[in-house]
């Protein structure tokens, strides 16, 4: 098998730091609202290719450049009531997980193919360990600090590519390692010399060709549910001005035309109930009214205080019996829902503080309620994010995904419907319907194949009636849990270490190249004829 030395023609480094910019831009189209789905693994690959010929420490300013393109576009959201501070703050935080994760990325890239000097190293070798990091950089943000925040996941921008099926099979950060892997094989093939094109281009249809060979997971149907979801149009919003009730009673006027037509349950979204029916005697009379008429138990959205803490909490409710269950929500986000080491960052912007007048705590009940039989498991706003919740609802015998939100703080803006990418990829990876209701949207009933059963136009007050199928099969993504992200990180981790240990002794691949001894005679008869 040859070796020859693979194409490493840098480029410059301000070429380097615009594809990068530019990289970032075209990455974050791959993600809705625009939803072009081709665009995400695009960017990606010319994210590498800008690290090209890159050490690690150019390669760090390339990633951070990369990072803050992608991170600033992609979570803009966030200046809609808040300003520039948390926006700049959080896109520079992932962006330095970004900066760092292709600084490593670029050692790889550099290194790889001189310590698997083969093509089949090179190609088979390289492009894992590349997928390797980044999923690795992607797992590692998505949980720390403060929780992480698992927003911008490459998955996450292939919930309506050919791909998505895959996550049912590979989990989130396996469908990650999968696109960038693709990638990065794709960016080797272009960098072989002695691979003709025509086999290039015949290898990377081979490797799409497999990805898309994967059938759907089938999902067995173990029953059906009717199921009335009600979105109320409530300005639930930090900085919202209404008087207390007007969003409970928004959500009763949109769930009153609905009497009459049997259900099994009615699902109102987070903060669906503005004042605490636990401790208010009106708010509890309300909720008892609504369960009644319906003849259904009521799941609801509010904010608890037990024992002098705050939770932000979703409720069962049956009329005559009040809450039956409860689940607090584990994933609160910091910043917004509590302030971690409020005394550290008050300095830095107290106005931004002080709006966290309450700190949340974290949930420690199971995120599943018994409905009169139907095993539903429950799903605060981010909690949807969250690989590990979603885990456990299906460990605990979930059939269904009730996914309450409320999207009111970000306006027409792309979060909700970002929001609601991360729901399709949940039902597909679970094999389970999901239910998304938001108090303005974007709310839709996703089925287990990721179709959209039924959905509600943003900001218009409105109900979902549907009878949705219900499931307990166990897809492989859920049965193998998280070992295929620890595995396929821990792979681009020893990769890297790796090639930081043995780089440095290894010697290029010089294919090319006459063996050092047959080289002296001919530099001793250059130097003979030029003193001749």
């Amino acid at each position: 098998m040859k070796t020859a030395r693979p194409r490493s023609s840098a480029l410059p480094l301000w070429a380097a730091i615009l594809l990068a910019a530019a990289a970032g831009a075209i990455l974050d189209g791959g993600f809705p609202d625009r939803s072009w789905w081709i665009l995400a693994p695009i960017g990606v690959t010319l994210m590498l290719l800008a690290l090209v010929g890159r050490g690690p420490w150019t390669g760090l300013l390339v990633g951070l450049v990369a990072g803050l393109s992608f991170w600033l576009i992609h979570i803009s959201w966030l200046t809609l009531y808040l300003g520039p501070v948390p926006w700049l703050a959080l896109a520079g935080l992932e962006s330095i997980f970004f900066a760092v994760g292709l600084a490593l990325t670029a050692v790889v890239m550099n290194t790889g193919p001189r310590v698997w000097p083969t093509t089949a190293g090179r190609l088979g070798l390289v492009p894992v360990a590349v997928a390797g990091l980044w999923t690795a950089r992607e797992a590692i943000s998505a949980v720390w600090p403060y929780g992480g925040f698992s927003w911008g996941r490459v998955a996450m921008s292939q919930s309506e590519s050919p791909f998505s099926g895959l996550v049912a099979w590979v989990g989130m950060s396996g469908l990650s390692f999968l696109i960038v892997w693709l990638c990065a094989l794709v960016l080797q093939l272009g960098r072989e010399p002695h691979v003709r094109i025509g086999v290039r281009g015949a290898i990377a249809v081979a490797a799409v060709a497999t990805l898309l060979a994967f059938p759907a997971w089938p999902t067995v149907q173990s029953g059906t549910s009717r199921i009335a979801a009600v979105q109320g149009a409530s300005d639930a919003g930090l900085f919202a001005q209404n008087a207390p009730g007007q969003i409970l009673s928004d959500h009763v006027s949109a769930t009153l035309p609905l009497v009459g037509d049997p259900v099994d349950f009615v699902v109102w979204p987070e903060n669906g109930i503005d004042v605490d029916p636990l401790r208010s005697a009106d708010s509890a009379r309300v909720a008892d009214y609504i369960s009644q008429a319906m003849a259904a138990p009521l799941i609801a959205g509010t904010i608890t205080e037990r024992s002098g803490k705050y939770y932000n909490t979703s409720l069962l409710w049956e009329a005559g019996e009040g809450a039956v269950d409860l689940y607090d929500k584990v994933h609160p986000v910091p910043f917004a829902e509590y302030m971690p080491d409020r005394a550290f960052w008050r300095p830095f912007a107290p106005e931004l503080i002080d709006l966290v007048s309450r700190d949340y705590e974290i949930g420690t009940r199971d995120n599943v309620f018994d409905i009169n039989g139907i095993m539903a498991g429950i799903a605060i706003c981010f909690d949807i994010a969250d690989d590990q919740l979603v885990q456990e609802m299906i460990a605990d015998d979930a059939e269904v995904i009730l996914a309450q939100t409320n999207n009111a703080d970000f306006g027409r803006t792309d979060e909700s419907v970002q929001q609601l990418a991360i729901a399709r990829l949940r039902a597909i990876e679970a094999g389970r319907t999901v239910v998304n209701i938001s108090t303005v949207g974007t709310s839709a009933i996703i089925t287990p194949d990721g179709k959209t059963l039924d959905s509600l136009p943003t900001w218009e007050a409105g109900a979902m009636v549907q009878t949705v199928p219900l499931s307990t099969t166990d897809t492989p993504a859920m049965t193998i849990g998280r070992l295929v992200e620890w595995f396929v990180s821990g792979v681009g981790l020893a990769g890297l270490l790796f090639c930081l240990r043995t780089g440095r002794t290894a010697r290029p691949a010089t294919g090319l190249r006459l063996p050092a001894p047959q080289l002296a005679p001919d530099r001793a008869r250059i130097r003979k004829r030029r003193r001749g």
